[in-house]
């Protein structure tokens, strides 16, 4: 029975409600929408198949194996019967920034990498523990003077009677600067900051380590008295690297380097292979190598070297020698690193850029701005062409990997994720090898408003999931 709307005020309640129903929420509409699908149950087993990734990719097509010789179908899986008809996988984005379960798988999957190359595992024989052993840090020279962090009462740049630059900026500072304040790593000047030579030195960044790898064998050669052609013959220089943007935007690379014998992991390196010959090695080559940039009317050359701090520390060889670093806490350090964006330290955005406009928009400090117009204004040269410095701004200039490493240093990216997969296979995995036709097909990514907030909620109970597990594996170890 229809209520008698006869007072303004009834017929004005009226009207309220029905606009708020027409303006209902986006994401409580997809949510009613989804509670009444009968594939929900379905779908909530892809999105937790994804971890809850936040991104999603969508494919649509099928998979028919069958037997080579019988030509009788072993296994087939069609997509038609899935909720929307498309199936869910993940995004695999390392930055958690922009995807938090894969960041956590990335930077697992990083985790075992680097700590394979350090105690063993996934291919790799477990008495590479022993051989020579480095944990390198390689940083930046200086561009200018910028503010930085304090601790114990220290201030931030002190310097009695320093006076003023030519652009009138006191060449001093006497505050003390907390990590977390905008004015960490922002030049005293930014008139007299080379901001020309930071973004050259990224975009040849990738050069400066090819030559320091290459310098270093040439220096172990040299202290082993072997001709340097024949430093593969006796022995083979392994690493794992990660680059990291300090807070003044420049990257300082990480890197795990260890000596073998001329097989890699599987042969030990020669007597003469010691950790304190490598070391010697590693601080010669780092301060002899340079690059000169290409000659530039308007810019000259500049000669890019290392910076001159530069750190080596030796990994334990054994789990009860005190001196040096754990090669699991090596191996968290850069599993941590790998899954940072540049946004996460104020030094860039997350994808390109396409005009000067979008470079205005990024919610950077004026530093880091400057950094990218300046890499835009050189893009259009043509003696620089060859570094596509306007495709590179979101990163400063910077070109490289963020993780890379020799072929010999442990297992792949690709070796784990299979792994993996035959893992979550179960069963399927076991099955005969016979002719597989497939036919996939991209069609779209990302979740619904309501599918999203399911997603988020199945990460966060995974995510909690992890921790009980862990408290209670570390409770049961110090139990026995």
């Amino acid at each position: 029975m229809r209520a008698d709307l006869t007072t303004p005020a009834d017929r004005r309640a009226a009207l309220d409600t029905a606009a708020r129903l027409r303006h209902l929420p986006t994401v409580d509409q997809d949510v009613i929408r989804l509670a009444g699908d009968p594939l929900l149950p379905r779908l909530l087993e892809q999105i937790t198949s994804t971890g809850g990734c936040a991104h999603p990719v969508h494919l649509t097509g099928h998979t028919t194996t069958r037997n080579a010789t019988t030509g009788e179908i072993l296994h087939h899986y069609d997509t038609r019967t899935e909720p929307g008809e498309r199936l869910l996988v993940r995004c695999r984005n390392r930055r958690a920034s922009v995807c938090p379960p894969c960041s956590r798988l990335h930077a697992g999957d990083t985790f075992h990498l680097v700590r394979a190359g350090l105690t063993g595992g996934k291919t790799v024989p477990q008495d590479v523990r022993d051989r020579p052993r480095l944990f390198v840090t390689l940083t930046a020279p200086s561009f200018g003077p910028v503010h930085r962090a304090t601790a114990d009462g220290e201030r931030c740049r002190p310097r009695r009677d320093a006076g003023s630059c030519p652009h009138g900026a006191p060449l001093s500072c006497t505050a003390h600067h907390t990590g977390d304040e905008p004015l960490v790593g922002q030049p005293l000047c930014p008139a007299c900051y080379d901001y020309v030579g930071h973004v050259l030195w990224h975009a040849h960044a990738g050069q400066l380590w090819d030559r320091f790898a290459r310098a270093t064998r040439r220096h172990l050669a040299t202290i082993a008295g072997i001709p340097q052609s024949h430093f593969p013959r006796h022995a083979r220089l392994s690493f794992a690297k990660v680059a990291e943007y300090q807070r003044r935007a420049a990257v300082h690379v990480h890197a795990v380097v260890r000596l073998d014998g001329p097989d890699g992991p599987h042969t030990p390196p020669p007597p003469w292979g010691t950790t304190e010959a490598l070391t010697t090695a590693v601080h010669t080559a780092a301060a002899s190598i340079a690059v000169q940039t290409p000659y530039s009317p308007m810019l000259g050359e500049h000669d890019l070297r290392w910076g001159t701090q530069l750190d080596t520390r030796p990994l334990r060889a054994a789990l009860d020698d005190a001196d040096g670093l754990a090669d699991d806490a090596i191996a968290a350090y850069v599993a941590k690193y790998v899954t940072k964006s540049a946004t996460d330290t104020a030094a860039g955005a997350d994808h390109r850029l396409r005009t000067p406009d979008d470079i205005d928009a990024i919610p950077a400090p004026p530093h880091v701005r400057t950094l990218m117009h300046t890499c835009w204004r050189l893009g259009c040269l043509p003696e620089l062409a060859p570094l596509c410095l306007r495709a590179w701004t979101h990163t400063l200039g910077y070109r490289g990997h963020i993780l890379t490493k020799s072929r010999t240093y442990s297992t792949t990216y690709t070796a784990l994720r299979t792994e993996r997969a035959n893992h979550q296979r179960g069963p399927l995995a076991d099955t005969p090898d016979g002719d597989t036709e497939a036919l996939w097909r991209y069609v779209g990514s990302g979740h619904t408003p309501g599918a999203a907030l399911l997603a988020a909620g199945i990460a966060e109970d995974l995510a909690q999931n992890r921790c009980l597990s862990r408290e209670a594996a570390e409770s049961e170890a110090e139990w026995r």
